[in-house]
């Protein structure tokens, strides 16, 4: 019976297909700016890209030969666009506009569990108030999602 067990795992393992993914990113925009005239948003592109079109390939033989493609050619102008409160109001930080944004990127987060999609990784980064007349700030997270292409 053993022997049929490794037999059977060792046959599957050799016979499985690697699994293909699509990948989408949500990306989450939270303002750090006093008096709360910042902008909060969550983006997510609607369209596909095709990264190969702003690609240069470049070797000892064409090291000068660059990718014509225009940056404003890449730019999409479809995307969902979700407000957030900002980190800040007159008198400081806002833990109820805290709450608030974390109430609607949870929302967010569940409509895309719900889509298909599988939070695959989270990366963020902060460009926070430098000091006295500053007064410039973001929090960005970036979401990942796959799901296996059909």
């Amino acid at each position: 019976m053993k022997k049929l067990v490794l037999l059977f795992l060792l046959v599957s393992a050799f016979t499985m297909e690697a699994q293909v993914y699509e990948y989408k990113i949500v990306t989450t925009v939270e303002s750090i700016v006093p008096g709360g005239v910042g902008r909060s948003r969550i983006v997510e592109h609607n369209v596909p890209m095709d990264y190969q079109k702003a690609t240069s390939t470049r070797s000892e033989e064409n090291k000068f030969k660059q990718n014509k493609t225009k940056r404003k050619t890449l730019k999409i102008s479809s995307f969902d666009e979700t407000k957030l409160l900002n980190f800040y109001s007159m008198v400081g930080i806002n833990f109820q506009n805290i709450a608030s944004n974390d109430a609607l990127i949870s929302s967010k987060l569940t409509q895309m569990s719900k889509d298909g999609w599988e939070l695959f990784s989270v990366a963020s980064g902060v460009e926070s108030d430098a000091g006295k007349g500053d007064g410039n700030g973001i929090f960005i997270t970036r979401y990942i999602f796959r799901r296996p292409l059909k």
